[in-house]
């Protein structure tokens, strides 16, 4: 089961990127599937979650209005488009999944079962 994230790269401030993670092993399409970002010297924090239809989702206030998630499900893959990006946007962006079968949206990285390697986003300003 390998969770890949990519589409990491650097941006100027107010670039856009559109974030990938492509799941392998098993169908993922039941999951709910999140978005966490690291940036050097702190934890690791909430950024998006998508239920497994993709009709529920959420978001961190500091990226609400600026980041879309959605998913492709005969893909077996979630998207995090990012737009108007700010230096504060730095960071490692890991995509996870829940557990298959639990259908409750959350945004604490401690309910995510699985998790990518990361993707680098950096923010020039």
């Amino acid at each position: 089961v390998q969770l890949q994230a990519s589409g990491g790269g650097v941006v100027q401030a107010g670039g856009s990127l559109r974030l990938s993670c492509a799941a392998s092993g098993r169908s993922f399409s039941h999951n709910v599937m999140g978005w966490f970002r690291q940036a050097t010297g702190k934890e690791r924090e909430f950024v998006s979650v998508i239920d497994w239809k993709g009709g529920i989702t959420k978001y961190a206030e500091a990226v609400k209005g600026r980041f879309t998630v959605s998913r492709d499900n005969a893909k077996n893959t979630v998207y995090l488009q990012m737009g108007n990006l700010r230096p504060e946007d730095t960071a490692v962006y890991y995509c996870a999944a829940r557990p298959g079968g639990v259908t409750v949206v959350t945004t604490s990285r401690t309910q995510f079962r699985y998790w990518g390697q990361g993707t680098q986003v950096t923010v020039s300003s």
